[in-house]
């Protein structure tokens, strides 16, 4: 008796974590926090191949109700920061992966200089080319909110840098 006494109490306890799980997965606002201007991204390379490449959005609000704080786009997420102090547009700066050397030896020791690869983390959202998540701080609480229909900007090509003097 004692044993199923236990059991059931084990399974009661077990589906309430599971309701508890779902109920602190980010939820998306359906109201915009605040109204947006242009949000666009823009991808960049640099003039050397050691410069690598990226891609930037923009995000600018007409009003400073609240402070943007990070941005998920394309399957990565990082911090927004403002342009200035005295502006109200945020950038959000994605910096592409680059493909490393891998050395392949029979000598344990020269492969042990080879970098893990870079996973990106599971994103708990759902996006298109187009869209992104921002998230931002109201009472205390992080709330989401995602932006549709991102306007793609012409790629920005750095020149490459003087040649050198011999």
């Amino acid at each position: 008796m004692r044993l199923i006494k236990h059991t059931l109490y084990l399974i009661a306890l077990l589906v309430m974590l599971g309701f508890y799980q779902c109920s602190s997965a980010q939820k998306l606002q359906e109201k915009a926090p605040v109204n947006f201007g242009e949000v666009y991204y823009q991808t960049w390379n640099a003039g050397v191949k050691e410069g690598g490449s990226g891609t930037n959005v923009f995000i600018t609000v007409k009003e400073d109700k609240i402070v943007l704080d990070s941005i998920y786009f394309r399957g990565q997420g990082v911090k927004l920061e403002r342009l200035e102090k005295d502006t109200l547009v945020y950038v959000g700066r994605f910096k592409s992966i680059q493909n490393k050397d891998i050395v392949l030896s029979s000598e344990m020791n020269e492969e042990h200089k080879n970098q893990l690869p870079y996973l990106p983390s599971q994103l708990p959202f759902k996006l298109e080319n187009d869209e992104c998540v921002i998230t931002y701080k109201q009472h205390r609480k992080t709330n989401y909110y995602k932006i549709s229909n991102i306007i793609e900007k012409p790629t920005l090509n750095y020149p490459s840098p003087p040649p050198k003097k011999d």
